[in-house]
């Protein structure tokens, strides 16, 4: 089977091709650029790089977030118009499990971190599985992430953080999280792994082959925000502010 999947959760975003769960092309986009921009052209890139069509793609994944809402908007749009031209699947795949999917295995437990902006973090904690979910998804100030996550935390010997949130904030969990929330560890620092931040659609891909029970029509496909949007609280603002 072969997966064209797309993430742009990110300000650059990528692209990846996947035949039988191996990744044949995979490829960062420019983040100087709008997806708006640059949508659907790399994608054909892709192919191209890889000596495909647009016929020959089986299915579609992509990633619903969470992080940008305008890029998530058009990469699903994106997705969702291709696969219809194909009368092809898509499957849905949440910025978190891509993440998790690179660390899977290497700690007790993985912290996903996606840039919120705003001085916030998306986050959520996985098992070292990368696939048990030990703390819900939430929206809040990195300090206040830790804090929530405390108990969690300091039951796990080591910790592996991933995700450009994580690697922005880096200094944070470096002294947030370390032997002060776990004190019997005898101040190992080596248990804190943070990853710098790395292309998602490849794991994307591999994770829509290895499931292809999720695959759902194009206009099944809802994003996964957490937190509202920026014009949302705006708007509200303005229809609670007082009246002149």
């Amino acid at each position: 089977m072969l997966i064209l999947s797309l993430d742009t959760s990110s300000a650059a975003g990528s692209a990846a091709l996947v035949r039988d769960g191996a990744v044949l092309v995979e490829r960062a986009g420019d983040g100087s650029r709008t997806h708006g921009e640059r949508l659907p052209r790399e994608l054909m890139a892709i192919l191209d790089e890889a000596g495909a069509g647009l016929n020959d793609v089986d299915r579609f994944a992509v990633s619903i977030g969470p992080g940008s809402f305008t890029g998530l908007r058009v990469g699903i749009a994106t997705i969702q118009g291709l696969a219809m031209a194909r009368r092809a699947l898509v499957t849905p795949v949440s910025s978190f499990e891509a993440l998790a999917w690179h660390a899977r295995g290497t700690a007790d437990a993985i912290a996903a971190w996606i840039d919120a902006h705003r001085g916030e973090v998306f986050a959520t904690l996985f098992d070292g599985d990368g696939q048990a979910m030990l703390e819900a998804p939430s929206s809040l100030p990195p300090e206040r992430t830790i804090d929530a996550w405390a108990a969690a935390l300091a039951s796990r010997r080591r910790v592996r953080w991933v995700g450009d949130g994580a690697a922005r904030y880096r200094e944070v969990i470096m002294a947030r999280a370390g032997s002060g929330l776990r004190p019997d560890h005898d101040h190992d620092d080596a248990a804190i792994d943070v990853d710098p931040a790395r292309p998602l659609a490849g794991a994307i891909g591999i994770i829509a082959a290895a499931a292809p029970d999720r695959a759902v029509r194009p206009h099944a496909l809802v994003p996964l925000y957490v937190r509202r949007s920026d014009a949302e609280l705006a708007r509200d603002r303005r229809e609670t502010a007082p009246k002149t």
